[in-house]
């Protein structure tokens, strides 16, 4: 009898763990060693998704889920719980947080389904005892940007937010102009802290204007990375490094650059 792709997927890491014929590199790892490498799987889908690659987002699919099969094995062997039974927790727990669909709630905007969700999240942390406070359940493991606007955004469950994003764009300019008075005083210290709170409060306006802010950075990321490379070519068309070139002429090939896009 054929096996089905995932089954011979689960045998090809049960062989890759077997203690006596499996391999060395895969037998020495453990939770936290494939965390890096689940983090950086789920950034490259992310990375095809931007790039509209789907022949790429497959593999890289593959990828990540080649690390829940490995977290899901050593699970397995530590006599905790296994791959079937990760899949049978999501499917209930995708069931349970959509009862529009599964059960007797119908008609539900985009708007509603959301807060619905974060209304039974919120009932299944509290039989878990896993809400310690509003802020509880938030990872620390998270890309800071994307931690800032949860914890913004659980802290508004409970009212503490502005009204509205006019407010938060002022708090962004009150944040810059304290970034400046902490670099005019020389203080590196307060200078940290100061970009801290300026890049927190832009988390929240991401939030406000419905943004995601990790998103968003990458996003610009990919922007400057696109226009420093034309920009790098115009000025070797020049014949100039851009060392030799100098700030003036890079400019001027960054304006052309910006231009034409």
């Amino acid at each position: 009898m054929s096996s089905t792709p995932i089954e011979r997927l689960l045998a090809i890491m049960a062989r890759l763990r077997d203690p006596e014929t499996g391999c060395p590199w895969d037998l020495k790892q453990d939770f936290a060693s494939i965390v890096p490498y689940t983090i950086e799987e789920a950034y490259e889908v992310a990375d095809a998704v931007d790039r509209r690659d789907l022949d790429d987002l497959r593999d890289e699919l593959g990828d990540l889920l080649f690390q829940v099969v490995f977290q899901a094995r050593l699970a397995e062997e530590a006599g905790a719980f296994g791959f079937d039974d990760v899949a049978s927790a999501i499917a209930d727990k995708m069931v349970r947080r959509h009862p529009h669909i599964f059960g007797e709630t119908r008609d539900l905007d985009p708007d509603a389904v959301k807060a619905q969700w974060a209304a039974i999240k919120a009932q299944e942390q509290a039989r878990k005892g896993a809400a310690n406070g509003t802020l509880a359940g938030v990872p620390l493991a998270l890309p800071a940007l994307t931690r800032a606007e949860k914890i913004s955004t659980k802290a508004a469950t409970v009212g503490f937010d502005w009204p509205d994003a006019a407010q938060v764009v002022a708090k962004v300019r009150e944040e810059t102009e304290e970034v400046a008075d902490a670099l005019a005083a020389g203080d590196a210290e307060a200078v940290a802290e100061e970009i801290g709170d300026l890049l927190f409060s832009v988390a929240n306006l991401a939030r406000h204007a419905r943004v995601d802010p990790e998103e968003a950075l990458r996003r610009a990321n990919e922007k400057f990375r696109r226009r420093f490379e034309a920009m790098e070519a115009r000025v070797a068309a020049m014949g100039l490094s851009l060392p030799e070139a100098g700030l003036a002429t890079m400019e001027e090939a960054w304006a052309a650059v910006k231009r034409e896009e």
